[in-house]
């Protein structure tokens, strides 16, 4: 039976679950306002297919709830798991250089995660 949770509980959850496999350049985005498709998007960068997979599987373990679709894990370059109100994007960081993904949302709030709580900031996306 999946748990109810909110989805600004399961964002932060997902967040943080992304670094302990060492995610970089966490951003959280608030999407409530600019899409019906979800209520965040979470996108993170991993230096290895490796780490990408690590990420993947350390958030899908962690979760209360399962996803409801996942794309990419064969391929390792853009792992998607989709929690239908929050969408975690683990790309490896030359291909999310390459799409910036993060700046079809740039008018939504963003907010960096990062281990050090006093770090958490709006972040800038210019």
């Amino acid at each position: 039976m999946q748990k109810s949770i909110k989805s600004t509980q399961l964002a932060d959850i997902i967040s943080k679950l992304t670094l302990t496999k060492k995610a970089e350049k966490v951003l959280s985005i608030d999407v409530r306002k600019v899409s019906s498709s979800a209520d965040y998007f979470i996108i993170c960068s991993a230096e290895t297919g490796i780490q990408v997979s690590a990420i993947a599987n350390a958030v899908r373990k962690g979760t209360p709830t399962k996803p409801w679709h996942i794309e990419g894990l064969n391929n390792q370059n853009w792992v998607l798991l989709d929690y239908v109100d929050v969408v975690l994007h683990i790309f490896k960081t030359q291909v999310r250089e390459f799409y910036s993904l993060e700046k079809l949302w740039a008018d939504a709030p963003t907010v960096e995660i990062t281990d050090e709580p006093q770090k958490h900031s709006q972040s800038s996306l210019s």
